[in-house]
């Protein structure tokens, strides 16, 4: 079996396992779709996720989590955010003692407000959950995959770890930088597809350069704020998994996120925005959590408040817009991170 594997074989993870397997190691992927798995073991190609992009024979996909988990040295999770705890619930017992486990996972679950490595604390022996890592950065899965230069952060609270997944991770198109802060690099890259939301509801409305530039400089603004508040460095935000995965996000038409948005600037209908979408925008699901998160931590998100409201309470966009420009005149910068 092989000693890398990745369970989720959406387009993150797909692009994960291409990642590792282009200089010959051997990578097993966990599916959940008969036709993702005949198509990546016949065809080797992800026909459902990441359709068009050639993948090599060293990846093998599987539907029994088993298989995944046997001699794992390194084993990634790439699936949403809400599935992120039935998922790996179904992986206990059968992950090695040795197995770093990795967290590719953008999200926050709503009914416990967790992150994913809070879930792998829970679900895991300690000697397995002290060793996971977080992965997070600006990366999208079809750049990654055509090895366009990339990079991202690696965080462990056990240095060793974060050293290891960044070796063997690490390729000529994929640098990795290791970090401790966990906490950090996971609210990073759950609050950036919300303020991506904002900013492509901003495009879709006409708005111009001025207007996105604002979102994305103040929605860093209140990652950094929630993060603090909950244990995080400031300096995290200033980095890949902060502002680099945000100002990508915004910027792209790559960004699920960001075409959320937009379309919604645009007039459409959330509900029929999801429907005709096959992968999952975290930022829908992550603006409820953060929704409660910040209210938890007395942390004011102005972008992320209008943006639950606009998704959850069918606030029309332009009154969002009235509505953040109309608020209390305030200095940039406050010691007070709550405010």
């Amino acid at each position: 079996m092989s000693e890398l594997s990745v369970i989720g074989a959406g387009a993150w993870g797909t692009a994960l396992a291409c990642s590792m397997a282009s200089q010959g190691d051997d990578v097993v992927i966990w599916a959940l779709e008969d036709e993702v798995i005949g198509g990546v073991n016949n065809g080797h190609e992800n026909t459902v996720y990441l359709p068009g992009v050639p993948l090599s024979k060293n990846i093998r996909a599987v539907s029994d989590m088993a298989q995944c988990a046997r001699n794992a040295k390194i084993m990634i999770i790439a699936v949403p955010a809400q599935y992120m705890r039935a998922t790996i619930q179904k992986l206990s017992g059968l992950v090695e003692p040795e197995t770093i486990l990795v967290s590719a996972t953008k999200g926050i679950e709503n009914k416990t407000l967790s992150l994913a490595s809070d879930i792998i604390d829970e679900t895991f022996p300690e000697e397995v959950a002290k060793k996971c890592c977080v992965l997070s950065g600006p990366t999208f899965a079809s750049e990654l995959v055509g090895k366009a230069p990339s990079a991202a952060t690696v965080a462990s609270r056990l240095p060793e770890s974060a050293r290891k997944v960044q070796k063997i991770m690490s390729k000529p198109f994929f640098r990795l930088y290791t970090h401790h802060d966990l906490i950090g690099v996971e609210i990073g890259g759950a609050v950036k597809n919300v303020i991506a939301i904002a900013a492509g509801i901003s495009d879709g409305m006409g708005f111009a350069h001025n207007t996105r530039a604002a979102l994305m400089t103040r929605g860093l603004m209140e990652m950094t704020r929630l993060g603090v508040a909950m244990g995080a460095l400031e300096r995290t935000f200033t980095g890949l998994s902060g502002m680099g995965d945000l100002f990508l996000t915004c910027g792209s038409n790559l960004s699920r996120n960001r075409t959320v948005g937009l379309r919604l600037g645009e007039g459409e209908k959330l509900s029929n925005i999801l429907d005709s979408m096959k992968a999952v925008a975290e930022g829908v699901t992550t603006s409820l959590s953060l929704h409660n998160l910040a209210k938890r931590h007395a942390v004011k998100m102005p972008i992320t408040l209008e943006v639950y409201k606009t998704l959850y309470e069918n606030k029309p966009p332009k009154q969002a817009v009235i509505d953040l420009m109309g608020r209390t005149l305030k200095e940039e910068f406050s010691l007070n991170y709550k405010r």
